[in-house]
């Protein structure tokens, strides 16, 4: 599903450079449970954003689905973004005035061909039924706990039925208990069939995915998967 071949990142600010990413190289298949690890400043949110198409390498080539992504232009990773990549952040990253239903829509009103209000709705109940937060579907987020934000951050990142979850520290704002319930449920998109991707810097949140890929001064200097 992704394959990634010597890319490179390099940041330029006042005259410093700084390369985020060294050479990566790597490819991970449809379906896998994937954490990419390492310390604060080793790369991982940058490889995530570019996973993402939210950020350009600066040289290499991002395949996804065999597509060559990095020759796209902005309206056409847009387009893709919304439709094939769920995005799951560690401050949630929601519209905090508007309501829970709100912000799980927000990801429809970009999708082309869009469904007709009776199925939109449809759709919608289900995924807060399944998230457990279909009581909550009238109430503003900013009243939620931060368990229940997260819920609704994987809802909207689950609306238009992503192949690819990319989650960047989803368990970093919640305790314990919380951050169990959230990592059963990425645990559970993943059985489902979807390829979930997390940067984390948690061994908690890394020993439920498959697959451990550590980055170290922006290059993988390990790359494990558990025994079947």
């Amino acid at each position: 599903m992704i394959q990634l071949e010597g890319i490179t990142k390099t940041f330029n600010t006042n005259a410093v450079s700084f390369q985020a990413l060294n050479n990566v190289s790597l490819s991970i298949k449809e379906g896998e449970f994937v954490a990419i690890t390492g310390t604060s400043g080793s790369g991982k949110t940058t490889l995530l954003n570019i996973l993402g198409c939210l950020d350009d390498p600066t040289s290499g080539k991002y395949s996804l689905t065999g597509e060559d992504v990095s020759q796209y232009n902005k309206t056409k990773k847009a387009l893709l973004r919304n439709e094939m990549i769920g995005f799951v952040l560690q401050d949630f990253a929601l519209v905090e005035h508007y309501t829970v239903k709100q912000n799980v829509m927000l990801p429809l009103m970009y999708v082309r061909g869009n469904k007709k209000k009776k199925e939109r709705q449809q759709k919608i109940e289900e995924l807060l039924s399944k998230l457990g937060i279909a009581h909550k579907e009238k109430e503003r987020t900013a009243l939620l706990s931060g368990g229940q934000k997260q819920r609704v951050a994987i809802g909207r990142a689950l609306i238009n039925e992503p192949r690819l979850i990319l989650a960047d520290e989803p368990t970093g704002a919640l305790d314990q208990k919380t951050s169990k319930e959230i990592m059963e449920i990425l645990n559970k998109l993943h059985k489902e069939g979807k390829t979930v991707i997390i940067v984390t810097h948690d061994p908690f949140v890394a020993d439920y995915c498959d697959r451990i890929i550590q980055l170290e001064d922006g290059k993988v200097v390990s790359d494990t998967s558990k025994a079947v």
